[in-house]
């Protein structure tokens, strides 16, 4: 991964601490950001496979928030959205579900201008850094050129993607969906929280085109075997592979800090790619 992505902010304090701002009694966190709790999910009763996490928020991060999500952010709040409205043109839009720091986001984007992509996750200093790299990747570009750029390809969702996906997406509104390295809940009691299950597959399949293609990848390799045999398993879905079983990793997806952290352990990362099926 380019060195670029690590490149201090210099709005953040040259010590790297987080920013930190004394609110008032119900302040919101951020003015002109991310809402708290979009669409009020905790009156939701059903699992989640995701868990908010409360994490340091860096100056520059802050300052994304601030500056950019009226402009690049959603919160998924339960009311429809048109995509082509959300971007501003009709190009295909692809779904990617937790995107970390957005990193490896922000590379597919840069290299697929093309393609739109509705980056969600529930993890603030995340949103923070897309939205930074997206707004500074001219500046800070990977072939260090300073084009002045922005990744205009990109719009980061904050909330529940099942939110999304069931009731503010229309039917056969995305091209692609893409789930990597999502939370493995290792212990068995959690594995109900896994995201990639069939009503999950069932839902979005409702939304993906016929033909749109389902990308999942993961270093946990129980988790992995699970994902092979639910989705060989669903009528909605098929198998790209002619043998039935993992993929090679698509040049399209970067190597992430974090998978090179993994397979520098040993960890044996696994894809896999299905294709939308079209009935009848």
């Amino acid at each position: 991964m380019s060195d670029f992505l690590s490149t201090p902010d210099s709005r953040r304090p040259a010590s790297g601490e987080s920013l930190r701002h004394t609110r008032a009694k119900g302040e919101p966190r951020f003015p002109d950001g991310p809402k708290a709790d979009p669409a009020g999910s905790h009156f939701e009763r059903r699992i989640r496979s995701f868990q908010p996490r409360r994490s340091r928020v860096t100056a520059g991060q802050a300052d994304a928030l601030q500056r950019l999500w009226s402009k690049w952010g959603l919160d998924i709040d339960g009311h429809p959205v048109d995509l082509t409205e959300l971007f501003g043109n009709d190009h295909p839009v692809v779904l990617e579900i937790g995107f970390g720091m957005g990193e490896a986001t922000a590379q597919m984007a840069a290299a697929d201008p093309g393609t739109n992509i509705l980056a969600v996750d529930v993890h603030t200093p995340g949103q923070g850094n897309l939205l930074n790299l997206a707004d500074r990747w001219g500046t800070l570009g990977s072939n260090g050129a300073g084009s002045g750029e922005r990744l205009t390809n990109i719009r980061v969702g904050n909330g529940d993607a099942i939110i999304l996906l069931r009731e503010m997406l229309a039917p056969d509104s995305l091209d692609g969906l893409r789930v990597y390295f999502p939370d493995p809940w290792p212990k068995k009691r959690h594995h109900k929280r896994r995201l990639i299950q069939p009503e999950f597959l069932t839902l979005a399949a409702t939304r993906l085109k016929p033909g749109a293609l389902l990308h999942c990848a993961t270093d946990w390799e129980p988790y992995a075997e699970q994902m092979l045999e639910v989705l060989t398993a669903h009528p909605d879905f098929s198998n790209t592979q002619a043998d039935g079983g993992f993929a090679p990793r698509p040049a399209f997806r970067p190597l992430t800090r974090f998978e090179g952290q993994g397979l520098d352990k040993g960890h044996v990362v696994n894809d896999l790619l299905f294709r939308r099926v079209q009935h009848g």
